[in-house]
């Protein structure tokens, strides 16, 4: 009985609700009618502009032939086609780099103080671009390196008549042209310093490549001019071949005779300097976070990771948090380059800093924050993002790249090494080359020079985003890694019009090339054996990947293709091979060729079929 009362009381109580209560209003939200959108944006990402589930985006791509997933990244041609499904107008916008570290922010002129030049030397080894800087500076820094030779970048800043210059001063020798690079990408004006008794040497040529792919204002430093044997004559000449005239012949450029040893010219040396920074007009804004480059780090047993960092912009203060690349840190010491302790660096000041979590990478920007979570939370994306960018992305360029870029209408300059057998070849080249330049598009040769190519020439590649263009010459097997690792595009050729129309078929968008060629690997000459019956047989180690019977193959000899051919015979002891694999010694005879030395390279070679599409 108690039952059907409670029945009876809960059926009234629900009808008396149901007759008191307003009817229920469900909020609609409203209709998107148009969006913006950036390129690649996720399938995520649209259906929360769209308003619409991720779902149903993937529903309708599906239908279109499409297999999605909600992360997948979509093209602009797809994002129109969704958009004008569901009746939604869609503007692209650029993508705004949330992960960037370098200096994006423009100041207000008002905001804007100047700052001192930050002055790179570069140079031959022991042309004394160190003792240069020594005069300069009044100190020994010359008498603290190994065998009087800069063997780290160094960062220096000096005082003169009132003003403040930044130095760094870069090494010479070949095995650290990366290193003058980086110095060369940071700079306002670049030193070249040319010994007057010892002329322009490669070096030399190579730091006014970095100067000239720089874009920066450039002065010349002949030093040594008390030696006997100064010819200045020669140097002038050597360097207007360069492309660096002197003002005293009618060019652009400023020569400066010195003396480093004995001080002499250095005062017109510093006035030039003086000059040519107050014609750039280099200014920045104190007043705000901080941002600049690593110009070298290192780690110590006794500190942990140290790095030399140049304030480009902003000030740097003991204690910011700052994000270099994808390390992080909070700078517990700055040290200046005289080894005084800082509280606050300033634009154009170099400093060592230690606080650091990881060892950086020299070359890097590196960017101050307010508060040290902000900090980590943009090293931890930024680590991330270069995993990530690592496995899919390279920054070097291809000639195919190229071609399709220039379709596309994005290239505007080609950045071009060459290299060639003779000198005279690599100018005809050059003007070949730079000849097919148009209103739209310029060919930018930055370096021509005879000899094989090099480590150094990789290197400017790399740094430059240029091809390297080889005529009549072969690369090494390292130099191929280097490339390879560096994803730098080296072309070969054998005729000067095959380069031409190579390089022209990529301009105009159309090239496709139809073989490409393969190294199988590379032999070096260890013995010559010489049989009356059979001619020269070249007793060879084989250096790099394997050297194959049926190949072509190419005599190379210091870099130079001396012959090409077809392999007579290859041999492994007394029985004939079909390959020999690196590590192993083979025989080796030459059809129709018996000119063969000791330390000879012999190439073998052939030729693959390729499809490029663009």
């Amino acid at each position: 009985m108690s039952r059907r009362n409670n029945r009876n009381r809960n059926r009234n109580r629900n009808k008396n609700r149901n007759t008191n209560s307003e009817p229920v209003k469900v909020a609609v939200a409203p209709k998107v009618t148009e969006i913006e959108y950036f390129e690649g944006i996720s399938v995520k990402e649209l259906s929360e502009r769209l308003g619409k589930n991720p779902s149903d985006l993937i529903k309708l791509l599906f239908m279109m032939g499409t297999v999605v997933n909600i992360n997948t990244s979509l093209d602009n041609d797809t994002v129109e086609l969704i958009c004008l499904e569901y009746e939604v107008d869609a503007t692209e916008v650029a993508v705004v780099d949330e992960l960037a570290l370098d200096d994006e922010v423009e100041d207000d002129a008002e905001n804007l103080e100047e700052r001192p030049p930050i002055i790179t030397i570069m140079g031959h080894v022991d042309h004394g671009k160190t003792t240069t800087l020594d005069t300069i500076r009044k100190t020994e820094v010359a008498a603290g390196e190994h065998g009087g030779i800069t063997q780290h970048i160094g960062a220096y800043q000096i005082t003169r008549r009132g003003k403040k210059l930044t130095f760094l001063d870069t090494p010479g020798h070949e095995a650290f042209t990366a290193m003058r690079a980086r110095g060369a990408g940071v700079t306002d004006i670049v030193i070249v310093v040319v010994a007057a008794d010892d002329g322009v040497m490669p070096q030399t040529r190579e730091a006014i490549d970095h100067a000239k792919a720089a874009g920066v204002p450039l002065i010349i430093a002949i030093n040594k001019i008390d030696r006997e044997g100064a010819n200045f004559d020669r140097i002038y000449s050597e360097l207007s071949d360069l492309g660096v005239m002197p003002e005293e012949w009618g060019g652009t450029t400023v020569f400066v005779k010195i003396s480093a040893k004995t001080g002499e010219g250095i005062e017109e040396l510093i006035d030039t300097i003086l000059l040519a920074s107050e014609l750039e007009e280099l200014k920045a804004n104190p007043n705000r976070i901080a941002v600049g480059s690593v110009i070298e780090a290192k780690l110590d047993k006794g500190r942990g990771p140290v790095a030399t960092l140049l304030v480009q912009n902003g000030t740097l203060k003991t204690g910011d948090p700052i994000v270099i690349g994808s390390t992080f840190g909070r700078i517990r010491k700055m040290t200046a380059s005289n080894g005084q302790e800082l509280e606050t660096a300033g634009p154009s000041m170099p400093v060592e800093v230690i606080g650091l979590q990881d060892v950086p990478v020299a070359g890097d920007p590196f960017r101050a924050y307010e508060n040290e979570k902000e900090a980590r939370v943009m090293a931890d994306k930024r680590n991330i993002a270069r995993v990530e960018s690592e496995r899919t992305q390279s920054s070097a360029l291809s000639l195919e790249d190229l071609s399709k870029q220039i379709s596309e209408g994005v290239m505007q300059d080609i950045n071009l090494v060459i290299k060639s057998d003779v000198q005279g070849s690599a100018e005809a080249l050059k003007a070949s080359l730079e000849r097919l330049s148009s209103d739209e598009i310029r060919v930018n040769v930055i370096r021509s020079t005879a000899g094989t190519i090099t480590e150094s020439d990789i290197l400017l590649a790399s740094a430059s985003k240029a091809i390297v263009i080889g005529f009549n010459i072969r690369p090494t097997a390292a130099v191929r890694n280097l490339a390879e690792e560096k994803k730098v595009d080296i072309r070969l050729y054998n005729v000067i019009y095959h380069a031409i129309e190579a390089l022209e078929g990529a301009m105009k968008g159309m090239m496709a090339p139809v073989f490409e060629e393969v190294i199988f690997g590379q032999a070096e000459v260890r013995q010559i054996y010489k049989v009356s019956k059979i001619g020269t047989i070249a007793g060879c180690m084989v250096t790099d990947g394997k050297i194959m019977s049926d190949s072509d193959m190419r005599l190379i000899r210091d870099g130079i293709v001396i012959y090409e051919g077809k392999l007579s015979s290859l041999k492994r002891f007394q029985n004939d091979a079909k390959s020999v694999n690196q590590g192993f010694e083979c025989g080796i005879t030459i059809a129709n060729f018996n000119d063969i030395k000791e330390g000879d390279i012999i190439e073998s070679h052939g030729e693959q079929q390729v499809e490029v599409e663009f």
